[in-house]
């Protein structure tokens, strides 16, 4: 099996997990894991025997040593995971609901990865050409230390060699209002070979309120690929040469849909990686982020190899509507 080098960049957090449906501020226990978006799409890669090295920075503190040692269990190389010893560790809370989307705290401002800059990461991707970078909208968000960090990684990236691939991943909280939000992203969209929005966020980014009218925004500004989730309708594929709409599989019950987009992510990208035709990536993403909606946690229903397999063997896909 043919398999890709990946970077990824993000900020870990330790997450805590309410075990009683009740606001955040009545909840009395908690269960402890590991989140952030890039990493989840780390975990799905590395899972699937890809070589997965994780940018950020971490706190000299419990929460800092607790994600080291998941990233290690894990699989994934922390050789590019910072020590700040000045700054602690990002931590979030992660509410239960019987359906929907659960609520969710951050306490991450003024966190090790916040203050994460160009300095930092100079180096972070010698040895790295011909391999892929995963960016998120989350990271650049997070302070202008970040944002000059990501863009210049990007740019650098693309010297190199390497694959750039993009998930808006839209955190408007994290940003300073709308219009900065929209005008960042799409300048760093600029930057990718291969785009993965929202149908949602794609209408919020470039005001098209249709798949092909958003893969035609991002293909005309230079992407090579753009892939649009669609949601319970799975995913629209397009390239200059080719389009499509994939549908996704059918889930036997939706516990939590977090982490269903970094799942997705992960499906596509190692697809990619692996050499196969787009419409098996987006294909492979749309299996992975239905298992991930059938788990409780934001990487716990992240397949392996064999896992993944049979999911697709044996779980039809929905009708196209």
């Amino acid at each position: 099996m043919k398999t890709g080098n990946f970077v990824l960049t993000g900020e870990a957090m330790a997450l805590f997990i309410a075990q009683e449906e009740a606001p955040l501020e009545e909840v009395t226990h908690w269960e402890s894991a590991v989140a952030g978006a890039e990493l989840n799409v780390a975990i799905g890669l590395a899972r699937l025997g890809h070589s997965v090295s994780y940018l950020t920075a971490l706190g000299d503190d419990s929460f800092g040593r607790m994600i080291r040692a998941f990233l290690k269990k894990n699989g994934i190389s922390g050789e590019l995971a910072f020590t700040d010893p000045k700054r602690q560790t990002g931590f979030m809370l992660k509410g239960k609901v019987s359906r929907g989307n659960p609520p969710i705290q951050y306490f991450r401002k003024g966190s090790a990865a916040s203050a994460l800059g160009e300095t930092e990461t100079a180096s972070c991707l010698d040895g790295k050409e011909g391999g892929l970078l995963h960016m998120t909208g989350i990271f650049p968000a997070l302070s202008e230390r970040t944002l000059a960090a990501s863009e210049d990684l990007m740019r650098r990236a693309r010297e190199k060699g390497m694959t750039v691939t993009f998930d808006p991943n839209l955190r408007p909280q994290l940003w300073p209002d709308k219009e900065t939000m929209t005008r960042t992203i799409n300048r760093l969209a600029g930057y990718a070979d291969v785009f993965l929005p929202g149908v949602k966020e794609g209408k919020l980014l470039c005001g098209e309120e249709t798949p092909e009218g958003i893969a035609s925004c991002y293909l005309d500004r230079g992407v090579k690929t753009v892939i649009v989730k669609t949601g319970a309708q799975g995913a629209y594929g397009a390239t200059r040469e080719e389009r499509f709409q994939e549908p996704t599989f059918r889930a036997e019950t939706i516990v939590d849909t977090v982490g269903a987009g970094d799942g997705f992510a992960a499906g596509v990208l190692s697809a990619m990686a692996e050499g196969l035709p787009l419409r098996e990536c987006v294909r492979r993403g749309n299996a992975i982020g239905t298992l991930q909606i059938m788990s409780v946690g934001d990487n716990t229903g992240l397949p392996d190899r064999e896992q993944l397999q049979h999911f697709m063997d044996t779980t039809p896909q929905e009708e196209s509507t």
